[in-house]
């Protein structure tokens, strides 16, 4: 192969938990069980009686303790003060921790703690609060004060609180940043520096002579094209400030295949629509009909010639998109015959008696739940819920090999941009990076709570980030496995991840029916889109980054304008001392356009390299 394996040791996977009972032991016998509602009530009266400006910044205290102290008096098998305490106090909860609450509502004996992850999660990881020093003083005078050793423990023990000196967080600045399995992020956890900037192109002439058999009556069109290469040209020349160094992490060499392509794409972009409020792309929409085997997961080629389906029926089918039918490679005895010299010798070896306008992939043991073009389109990724990752081929359309590291579903997996790579998560809580000729994982990205459910590679191929049903965005360093960003704000699983084209900022959906943007560099939530009813499953970036489309399950696609979204930024010191942060109050100025689909749900969003969005789903009856 054309590199070694990268140098770095896998991190830890979840096997490495600790022990449930040495987990479990800390809740030992402390205080009255008598007292836990007047501890717990007397803290409220505290906090209601304080000023607003601190108010919304200690109750976010209300969850954490809530749960500690009701596992505390069900470790210690006080169970019917634990379910009075519940009754009593479940209903001041944030209405984002519903599904959480009721987790913990059917833990109501020692044993079930035992094998709950929910729990352990809880455990293990210090729940974050971000508060100010003025607020933070406040509390620890009055538990000190009232003598309340029991909270005070519990908030020494099992929080850590992240204080910031400055002006006290609004209640609506909160809110937007608050609602995941373990609070907030620490600050010092988005300070690592990112190379969000993207790698130099490689030049590549644009040979005259294609553009003359192109335009062969036309005369102008030559002309028009030379100027073209040459900004071209010079825009690669210049390094990007923020881009990683070209060799930080080993990128397959281009074959004269790729080459090609890459003039195709300069002669598209050449072309392309520049998109804007004024002028809305349009949008092609491919409906899945009489989908009884149950669409769950689409892909679009780069070039937008193949569209993939995977199936809960455990099959994956692939359709052309262009007049072009999809053909396998003839077989050995055939290819013997070929004249390997001859300038057509690709158009030879497909054997016309094998041409459909679609093939259908069989070899997953379960529902299929991802699939991924490689971007020389030679290749197709699926990941299902028997565990695996497989990789076929579409020269032959056979399947390649299957990648076996999860042992449970395996919910996304995506190629590199660069191909050769792809990142896979699934049940198991972490993410995987797997180069295509290894068997093995290079990295394991452990650190997400719970299932990881989406995956994406930024433009340079040097992070990937991850979705979770833990409510966090997590952003990772390929070169060495590090978690380098972590984003709280989402108050349900995060379905959908995409970058802008430049690459400095990430755009994620999810079942809270909100999107939301972050500053990569700064490592800061900077907008907030709201316009869906329901979950959202697909977001996409226009090629040019001016506008963002999402797609859901309330049967509509929503287009935003980007450029609007991002010109504001205050992104100074001071906001990311604080991470205090002032999104658009009316996201409906951002919402250009709404459109509706008759009943299909919008499961898969891509810009074809001259922006006309397409878009795709299973009509789904009513």
């Amino acid at each position: 192969m054309f590199f070694a394996l990268l140098p770095a040791p896998l991190t830890s996977g979840p096997q490495d938990q600790p022990d449930v009972s040495a987990v479990l032991s800390a809740y030992t016998q402390q205080g009255d069980p008598a007292l836990y509602e007047e501890y717990y009530s007397s803290l409220k009266r505290f906090i209601e009686s304080v000023l607003d400006c601190h108010r919304a910044e200690l109750s976010q205290l209300f969850y954490p303790l809530f749960v500690h102290m009701y596992l505390e008096l069900v470790y210690n098998q006080h169970e019917n003060k634990a379910k009075s305490f519940f009754d009593k106090f479940h209903g001041d909860q944030e209405c984002y921790y519903e599904d959480d609450l009721r987790i913990l509502a059917s833990l109501t004996k020692k044993e079930h703690m035992k094998g709950n992850e929910t729990m352990l999660d809880f455990r293990t990881s210090k729940f974050v609060l971000r508060i100010s020093r003025d607020s933070y003083q406040l509390l620890k005078r009055h538990l000190q004060e009232r003598q309340n050793n029991q909270i005070w423990s519990i908030v020494q023990e099992h929080l850590y609180i992240d204080i910031f000196d400055g002006m006290p967080r609004s209640k609506q600045q909160i809110d937007a940043m608050v609602g995941s399995l373990s609070g907030e992020a620490r600050r010092e956890a988005n300070k690592v520096k990112v190379f969000f900037g993207l790698l130099k192109e490689p030049e590549i002439e644009v040979p005259l002579d294609d553009e003359d058999e192109e335009g062969e009556n036309e005369e102008g069109k030559p002309k028009k094209k030379k100027p073209k290469k040459d900004s071209i040209g010079s825009k690669s020349k210049k390094q990007d400030p923020n881009a990683p160094p070209q060799n930080r992490i080993p990128l397959p060499e281009l074959k004269d295949s790729d080459k090609l392509d890459k003039i195709m794409i300069m002669k598209e972009s050449a072309k392309r629509v520049r998109l804007g409020p004024e002028l809305l792309p349009s949008i092609c929409f491919y409906t899945f009909l009489n989908a009884y085997q149950g669409l769950t997961a689409v892909d679009i080629t780069d070039d937008s010639s193949m569209i993939a389906g995977g199936y809960s029926d455990s099959t994956v089918r692939v359709w052309s998109l262009t007049p072009k039918k999809l053909r396998s490679v003839k077989s050995t005895a055939d290819l013997n015959l070929i004249d390997k010299e001859s300038d057509d010798v690709l158009e030879r070896i497909m054997d016309e008696r094998t041409a459909s306008e679609n093939k259908v992939l069989f070899g997953h043991s379960g529902p299929v739940y991802a699939t991924s073009f490689s971007p020389d389109r030679n290749y197709l990724l699926s990941s299902s819920e028997d565990g695996t990752v497989r990789l076929w081929s579409l020269q032959t359309f056979t399947c390649l090999v299957a990648y076996k590291g999860h042992n449970y579903p395996v919910w996304d997996a995506q190629f590199s941009p660069y191909g050769y790579y792809f990142v896979s998560g699934g049940h198991d809580r972490v993410a995987r990076l797997w180069a295509t000729d290894h068997y093995q994982p290079l990295r394991i990205f452990a650190g997400h709570l719970a299932d990881v459910i989406s995956t994406r590679f930024h433009p340079n191929s040097n992070y990937v980030a991850t979705g979770s049903t833990d409510r966090t965005v997590r952003l990772w360093d390929v070169l060495n496995g590090n978690c380098v960003r972590i984003f709280t704000g989402h108050k349900g699983p995060i379905h959908t991840l995409t970058f802008t084209p430049n690459g400095k900022f990430l755009a994620s959906g999810s079942t809270d029916s909100r999107v939301l943007l972050w500053d990569i560099g700064h490592g800061l939530m900077v907008g907030e889109l709201k316009g869906h009813t329901n979950t959202i499953y697909a977001l996409k970036f226009s090629r040019d980054g001016e506008i963002l489309a999402s797609g859901s399950m309330d049967n509509t696609v929503c287009l935003w304008d980007a450029v609007k979204t991002f010109e504001d930024l205050e992104t100074d010191d001071f906001t990311s001392a604080t991470g205090h942060i002032n999104l658009h109050e009316n996201c409906q100025e951002l919402l250009l356009g709404t459109y509706l689909t008759k009943s299909t749900p919008v499961i898969h969003l891509h810009f074809t390299r001259r922006n006309l969005l397409l878009a795709a789903g299973a009509y789904s009856p009513q």
